[in-house]
C-alpha cells in the first residue's frame, strides 16, 4: 500500500495518479481520498498529475488516538507535500478539507503552491460567536459528537440525508452513492470521526486567510445544509485577496457527487487558466 510517514509517525495512505503539474485533493469529513473519484479521473486524464490521500484516523491511513487538530493535519499535508517534493501545486479542499488548506497556507506559506481551491468548506470559521453572527451554534455540534457517541452507524446514515441534499430538487443521489459513503465512513476511527467534528466547528481560520496570495477559487451550494455558505464560502471569498466565488443555485453540500461533472469542469478551467 503506498504510504507516507507524517512528522510523528503515522502513515497516511495516499494515491499518485498521471503525470503533469500537481493537484492535491484533500477529502471532507467523515469520508477519505476515494470521495474525488470522479474529479480525479478527470484531472489526471487531462493531464494532471493528481494526489489524493486518506487523512489521518481515516480510510486506510494510520489511526492514532490524538493529533485531529488543524495544525497537526495541516502539517501532514506539508509532509505530503515533501515527501513526493511537489512544486507549483494546486492544493483542493473539500468541506473540513479546506482546512488544511488555509492552515497549511497559514503555516507555510505558499512557496511551493500555484493556486487553491475551497470547495464547499468549513474556512474560516464555523462557530457562531459574538463576532461571526452568522455561525453554527455551538450545541450543533455537541449535538452531533451526542450522536456519534450513542450509535455512529445511525448517525452517519442520517448525516448523508442533509450532506446530499436528498429532500431538495439541487441534490440527491442514487443509494449505490449512498451505501459507498456509509462505507467510506465507518472505515473511520471513531476517535478522529469525535474529534474532527471540535477541529472544523470550532477552529478560527481567519487569519490564516491572510496568507493567501495565490489565485484562489472558492466554490459553494446555496443550499448547503451542512456548512452554510454566509459563514463559509461567502466570507472566504470576501477576505481572500483576488478571490473567484462560484455559487451554485440551491445545490447542497455533497457537490462532488451532485454536481460532480460541473465541479471537475470548473477545476479544469481554473487550472487552466
Amino acid at each position: 500500500m503506498p504510504t507516507i510517514q507524517t512528522t510523528d509517525g503515522t502513515e497516511l495512505y495516499v494515491k499518485d495518479w498521471g503525470a503533469g503539474r500537481p493537484v492535491i485533493l484533500i477529502h471532507g469529513w467523515p469520508l477519505n481520498a476515494d470521495s474525488w473519484e470522479h474529479q480525479a479521473v478527470t484531472l489526471a486524464e487531462a493531464g494532471f498529475r493528481v494526489i489524493s490521500y486518506d487523512r489521518r484516523g481515516f480510510g486506510r491511513s494510520g489511526q492514532p488516538f490524538g493529533g485531529y487538530d488543524y495544525d497537526t493535519m495541516s502539517d501532514d499535508l506539508g509532509s505530503v507535500i515533501q515527501a513526493l517534493d511537489l512544486r507549483d501545486a494546486t492544493i483542493v479542499g473539500f468541506s473540513m478539507g479546506g482546512g488544511e488548506v488555509a492552515r497549511y497556507i497559514g503555516r507555510h506559506g505558499t512557496a511551493k503552491l500555484r493556486s487553491a481551491v475551497l470547495i464547499s468548506s468549513i474556512v474560516p470559521y464555523m462557530l457562531q460567536t459574538d463576532d461571526n453572527p452568522d455561525g453554527v451554534p455551538a450545541d450543533v455540534f455537541a449535538g452531533m459528537k451526542d450522536g456519534l457517541r450513542k450509535d455512529r452507524p445511525q448517525f452517519l446514515r442520517d448525516f448523508a440525508t442533509g450532506f446530499y441534499g436528498q429532500d431538495t430538487d439541487a441534490g440527491g443521489v442514487s443509494q449505490g452513492v449512498l451505501d459507498w459513503t456509509f462505507g467510506m465512513a465507518m472505515m473511520g476511527s471513531p476517535k478522529a470521526t469525535l474529534d474532527c467534528v471540535d477541529a472544523f466547528g470550532k477552529t478560527d481560520m481567519r487569519d490564516d486567510l491572510k496568507a493567501f496570495d495565490i489565485p484562489t477559487l472558492v466554490i459553494h451550494g446555496t443550499g448547503d445544509q451542512i456548512v452554510p455558505i454566509a459563514p463559509s464560502g461567502r466570507q472566504a471569498a470576501s477576505m481572500i485577496k483576488d478571490a473567484t466565488l462560484i455559487e451554485y443555485e440551491d445545490a447542497p453540500h455533497g457537490v462532488l457527487a451532485t454536481h460532480a461533472e460541473r465541479v471537475s469542469q470548473d477545476l479544469l478551467k481554473f487550472l487552466g487558466d
